[in-house]
């Protein structure tokens, strides 16, 4: 314990960060506090409504301020925990992986009927979750269709051992394997679903994303080329080849890509047949058939 540290009420403590945090202009402060708060002390916000003069010891005092300092200087809260939850399922993070966000969910829930259906009819459904990052959407289908299947391939190493971890700690590893592989390049079999959330950012817009995204996420999977669309080039000309006759892709895309990404995979032989918005109401996610 540090003794220079003198303890305080959780509620003192959560009302000066928050402030602080405010003060800078990041627009979550109250969201953002109560996170870093319940990960440094184990305190909830139930127990701080309840319980607001509750006392915290220093050393819990001194995980809570470093990690308030490093949100002050736009380290994402979600990187500081070191994980973020994805459709119930908690996601491990290192700094080569995306931080899962609740609109790519919307994949999730696009995709979902075809792997039950799949699974269903042919005892199994065999997915491909390119670029997986922390295997988020590859999992989260797992963890709903207890018969399916997936490979996470990713050209970072680094991520994919987040992955592996991932599986792991959800229980899944018995049905999830990962492939270092540069987008199709070391990808073996066929698949009933291939899945993806591409870089879809066009190079020059990367200068004018947040702080809190430019400085913290992997390049690589935010960068899609002079125009974004250069993985969705690249899916629609090579997936086919890996998907069984009567298989799909599902993929993200970027608010503004719903045609030119619809007309990439119509010259490559597929038919779009399905789409989701995401919480915004922003065109997010499509579906294609063979």
């Amino acid at each position: 314990m540090n003794a220079s540290v003198a303890p305080r009420s959780v509620e003192s403590l959560f009302r000066d960060a928050r402030r602080r945090l405010a003060d800078v202009g990041i627009e979550t402060a109250d969201l953002d506090t109560s996170l870093l708060l319940e990960h440094a002390t184990g305190l909830t916000v139930l127990d701080r409504i309840t319980d607001a003069n509750r006392i915290v010891l220093p050393d819990a005092i001194e995980r809570f301020e470093t990690s308030v300092e490093r949100r002050l200087r736009r380290e994402p809260v979600h990187r500081i925990i070191g994980e973020r939850e994805f459709y119930g399922l908690p996601m491990k993070l290192n700094p080569s992986t995306l931080v899962p966000r609740p609109d790519t969910e919307t994949l999730v829930d696009l995709v979902l009927p075809f792997v039950t259906d799949t699974a269903a009819r042919n005892g199994t459904c065999r997915i491909l979750d390119l670029g997986t990052g922390t295997g988020a959407i590859a999992l989260a289908l797992l963890s709903c269709v207890p018969q399916a299947v997936a490979v996470g391939a990713d050209v970072s190493r680094e991520a994919l051992e987040a992955a592996d971890a991932n599986a792991a700690a959800c229980g899944l590893a018995d049905r999830f394997e990962t492939v270092w592989s540069d987008w199709f390049e070391a990808i073996t079999g066929s698949f009933d679903l291939i899945v993806s959330n591409p870089p879809y950012i066009p190079s020059a817009d990367i200068a004018e994303l947040d702080t809190d995204v430019r400085d913290h996420d992997p390049l690589p999977a935010l960068d899609g080329g002079h125009d974004g669309l250069s993985a969705y080039r690249l899916l629609a000309s090579q997936a086919g080849s890996f998907l069984t006759e009567s298989g799909a892709l599902g993929v993200e895309i970027g608010h503004d890509q719903k045609l030119p990404v619809t007309n990439l995979f119509r010259s490559s032989g597929f038919r779009q047949t399905g789409e989701r918005k995401d919480y915004s109401g922003h065109d997010r996610t499509l579906f294609f058939v063979k």
